[in-house]
């Protein structure tokens, strides 16, 4: 039992790792470079990035916030970010009042200007939540970025630039998007604080 416990850890690493080298293909690169220019577009415009994100989404939204907000590596001034999940009042509210398929776009009517990035983030995609939010960002003229995985579900054609993690995998693909999170984070204060 114990070998099989630690056969099982060596293919969950070896699986993140090959995940990985697939973000270094060219064409993962180039993307990963258009999401990273576009968010630096706007902060450089002092506009903010809006983030959404169901379970372990929802976490991931709340870590590229506080990158942004308090700090990656640089001590620097902070910059605008607001995760729409992080209030539970106002999701508990919607999801009463509206329902949970609107937990998001009645935030974004709320906080969302023009020239600001609304960051959708979906393991699969499909979110109803998350593609009503899309839909109404569209309405307001905010340039949208989806983070899903390789096959990018609903989203995948609905967001401005779609990043489509290469793994299938739910675990995976999360992973993939932590990774994203950083190199966004680390690229905004190198070219916003140069």
């Amino acid at each position: 039992m114990e070998n099989n416990g630690k056969e099982i850890i060596k293919t969950l690493i070896n699986d993140s790792i090959e995940a990985k080298k697939k973000m270094l293909e060219d064409t993962q690169i180039d993307y990963i470079y258009k999401v990273v220019n576009k968010i630096i577009e706007a902060y450089k415009n002092n506009k903010k990035t809006i983030i959404c994100g169901n379970g372990g989404s929802a976490s991931d939204a709340l870590h590229f916030s506080a990158e942004m907000v308090v700090r990656f590596e640089k001590n620097r001034a902070a910059l605008a970010s607001i995760t729409l999940n992080e209030n539970v009042s106002s999701l508990t509210a919607i999801g009463n009042d509206f329902g949970y398929d609107y937990s998001f776009s009645r935030q974004l009517e709320a906080f969302a200007q023009e020239g600001d990035i609304f960051i959708a983030i979906s393991t699969s995609g499909n979110s109803k939540n998350v593609i009503n939010a899309l839909e109404f960002a569209k309405k307001l003229g905010v340039f949208t970025i989806g983070m899903t995985n390789s096959d990018g579900g609903k989203m995948k054609n609905m967001c401005d630039l779609c990043y489509c993690a290469p793994s299938k995998v739910t675990a995976r693909t999360q992973e993939c998007h932590i990774l994203l999170i950083h190199i966004i984070a680390k690229l905004v204060e190198e070219k916003v604080f140069n």
